[in-house]
């Protein structure tokens, strides 16, 4: 099969977790080895597939070093999977833009080497596809590199926040560039957001009427600082309109990022709240916890993404892509129930379903 080349626009935890996982499962088969992947094989590719052939971000602890050295460089704190050998790929100076907020501004150590041509390298690369992991907080650094992406005619993975996959305006330029792109904000493979949309679909599927519900996170991690800082709100309104979008009327839901807490490292705390009624309006509360390490959650979703995309590219289908947005994002271009999603992935993979 031909490799899978990719470019990494950040080279932080979720990065970090990306390219390990695609070394760690190098030589899985079905069964144990194969365990945290959702699937071994979309299409005909395997996880050995992926190759990185470009990487960008700004701090001077990662810019010049191989991306094999620069994802266990500080700031990152996701925990070490596997070891990845030299990979050849210099992690490369981006422009600044919004990248960094107030909050991070002691934490990030900005290199003060010359930016790079980021389109001519991603040329030079010959990258199939980009996938940005910017803070959420950097809309328009998200979009400098979306510009980047056109211009050198790769597809486009936003795993940001920041609204492009799902404006009209940028699917139609990605249309007419004839190259496609999904987004945005990737969902987590044990995430605060699946679990709220599984546990709401289950009670009203039971005939419970949920009446009140909420979810709320706390993390560590320079995510979860620029998240407290620049996009709470955003990304509160994201996972609220998805997690509503799992119950077939209207209740009263909040979910979102709530605070930042140092200690945790990279780990992530969720709590839910639900309020609902049952038999003969007997009420129920449920109350949970879940404890997560927040980078590896990227990976399993990202790897069917990335093979995903390599497949929209191979039969030419351009612009955004439905079915594998709103199989793998928070907010796609049109949001569907968890088990449409699910089919409708499936049946794009398999040449069912155009988009």
């Amino acid at each position: 099969m031909p490799k899978i080349k990719v470019a990494l626009i950040g080279v932080g935890n979720s990065a970090s977790a990306i390219v390990q996982g695609a070394y760690y499962y190098r030589n899985a088969e079905k069964g144990k080895k194969s365990l945290g992947l959702k699937n071994l094989l979309i299409g005909d590719y395997h996880p050995k597939d992926v190759e990185f052939v470009a990487a960008f971000d700004i701090d001077e602890r990662k810019v010049g070093k191989d991306l094999s050295e620069a994802i266990f460089s500080q700031p990152n704190n996701a925990p070490k999977i596997a070891d990845v050998p030299h990979l050849e790929v210099e992690v490369l100076k981006g422009p600044v833009l919004d990248g960094v907020g107030e909050y991070l501004k002691n934490v990030v150590k900005i290199s003060k080497l010359k930016e790079i041509d980021v389109t001519r390298k991603l040329k030079e690369s010959g990258a199939d596809m980009v996938i940005n992991l910017l803070p959420s907080g950097a809309v328009k650094a998200s979009r400098w590199y979306a510009e980047r992406a056109l211009e050198a005619k790769c597809a486009l993975i936003n795993a940001t926040p920041t609204l492009i996959a799902s404006d009209v305006a940028w699917d139609k330029r990605f249309r007419e560039a004839k190259v496609p792109i999904v987004g945005d904000d990737l969902v987590d493979q044990v995430g605060a957001t699946i679990l709220h949309k599984i546990l709401l679909k289950t009670l009203a599927d039971q005939g419970v009427r949920i009446a009140e519900t909420y979810q709320l996170d706390v993390g560590g991690g320079t995510e979860s600082l620029d998240t407290l800082e620049r996009s709470k709100e955003a990304k509160r309104a994201m996972k609220t309109k998805a997690v509503e979008a799992s119950l077939p009327y209207k209740a009263a839901v909040v979910a979102g990022s709530t605070d930042y807490v140092d200690f945790l490292g990279n780990r992530r705390d969720s709590y839910f709240w639900i309020k609902g009624f049952y038999f003969a309006k007997t009420p129920m509360q449920l109350d949970l916890r879940l404890s997560t390490v927040d980078a590896p959650n990227a990976g399993s979703v990202m790897l069917d993404v990335m093979r995903g995309v390599k497949i929209a590219l191979n039969r030419k289908v351009f612009g955004s892509l439905i079915s594998l947005s709103a199989y793998a994002f928070k907010n796609p271009p049109q949001m569907l129930p968890l088990e449409t999603a699910e089919q409708w992935f499936k049946e794009f993979i398999d040449g069912k379903r155009k988009q």
